[in-house]
Order: C-alpha cells, then sequence, then structure tokens
C-alpha cells in the first residue's frame, strides 16, 4: 500500500500526468501517496512518450498508478506487469463487463480505480439518478471511484465540477477527488459530507504538460492538512 495519512482528518495525494524521472524521485522525496503515469495515446501527457516501461518499474514506489482510456485489456495487463503498476486506472467508458474481465486477467493485488466523469451543469435529479445507476453497476468490480470533470479529451480541464453534487448521494467506495483542484477551491472539499481518499492534481501544477511545478506542489501538500 501507499504511504497513507492516517490522521483522520488527512487526505491523500495523487500527483498525475507525471514525465520525468527526477521529478518523480523528488515526489517520492515528499512522500506523495500515488503517482499517475497517463498510458493514453492522445494525452499531452503520454508516459510512453518519455519514459520506457522498464524505467516506471524501477520507480519504488507502491502507489503507482496506470491510467487508460478505453484500452484493449490486453493491453493493460502487460502494461501493468512490465511497469510494476500497482493501480490501474479506467478513464474511458469502460463497463462493468469489461471491468470484470480486466479483474479476471489482472495480477489480484493490482487495485482499480473507475473514474465517473461529470459534467459542469447544474445537476438535477435525473442526473443524480444516473450518476447512481452507474455506480450501482460497478461498484462490485472496482476498489476505488474517482470524479472527474467531463470532457472530451478524457480529463486534464483545469476545470471543477459542482463538488455539492457529491452531498446527494451515498458514496459507496472511498473516492479521489479531481478536475481543476488548485489552492483556490481547496477550502471548498469541507462541504463534502464524505470526504474523498485522496485528491488528484495535475494540469493546474504545471509550467507545461508533464513538467510538474515541484515548488507549488510542496506548498499546496503541506496547506492541504490545515485546509481541510
Amino acid at each position: 500500500m501507499p504511504h497513507q495519512n492516517t490522521d483522520q482528518h488527512s487526505i491523500n495525494l495523487k500527483v498525475c500526468g507525471l514525465s520525468q524521472i527526477s521529478q518523480i524521485e523528488e515526489l517520492i522525496s515528499l512522500n506523495t501517496d500515488f503517482l499517475g503515469f497517463i498510458f493514453y495515446p492522445k494525452s499531452p501527457r503520454y508516459v510512453l512518450s518519455h519514459l520506457e516501461l522498464h524505467s516506471i518499474a524501477d520507480v519504488n514506489h507502491t502507489g503507482k498508478v496506470g491510467v487508460f482510456v478505453n484500452e484493449y485489456i490486453e493491453t493493460i495487463v502487460e502494461y501493468a506487469e512490465k511497469a510494476k503498476l500497482k493501480y490501474i486506472q479506467l478513464h474511458g467508458d469502460e463497463n462493468e463487463t469489461y471491468i470484470s474481465e480486466l479483474r479476471q486477467k489482472l495480477n489480484p493485488e493490482i487495485k482499480i480505480i473507475k473514474v465517473v466523469r461529470i459534467g459542469q451543469q447544474t445537476p438535477d435529479n435525473k442526473h443524480i439518478e444516473g450518476l447512481i445507476s452507474s455506480i450501482n453497476l460497478i461498484k462490485n468490480t472496482i476498489d476505488y471511484l474517482l470524479f472527474d470533470t467531463d470532457s472530451k479529451a478524457f480529463g486534464g480541464t483545469g476545470k471543477q465540477f459542482d463538488w455539492s453534487l457529491l452531498n446527494e448521494f451515498e458514496i459507496p467506495l472511498p473516492y479521489f477527488l479531481s478536475g481543476g483542484i488548485s489552492e483556490d477551491n481547496i477550502k471548498d472539499i469541507k462541504i463534502l459530507v464524505q470526504q474523498p481518499f485522496a485528491l488528484d492534481i495535475n494540469s493546474k501544477f504545471e509550467t507545461e504538460p508533464g513538467i510538474k511545478n515541484i515548488e507549488t506542489i510542496k506548498a499546496f501538500k503541506s496547506n492541504l492538512s490545515n485546509s481541510i
């Protein structure tokens, strides 16, 4: 398991879209809980444009997350083994049948995170019911949920959805919160009845896609426990 905060008021931190070994090492030294590697070729943060699978395998960390979008199951299983991933994040339109098949073929020690994308429109009852229904279909095949802002590019919008929506239903699993998280909105997390298991940060903490601003992340991390 990754280094996880034991304080009941603490929230874990995932830094996603990594591409530089030197920055990964810095984040490990900061006790970052989860390291996210994007294996989606259309992403500007596509990790295999920068690192080989064996380089990721050599990263000594128990919170390595591989992010995939509508990928062939065999490819995920292969990459998970060769890169020694500990978590698989499904960020596309993967349904319960797909996830069940992946679960059967994947090393049972690897955890599955399924992303639920939420639009920026004001939620209504029909929207909430659809959200609950889609989560109920997959909740027995996954370990974590991740709520992110919907986009045609499957994430990386830097935009926040209406977090109050998450207070409208009982979330059945620990969840990651993503989508435009920054110093500006971190205090809004207090409104959430069910606190996130982890925050997932990415584009708001970059100088360019895949290049993180480590000093900004360091400041955010140190302020996190004081803001929640």
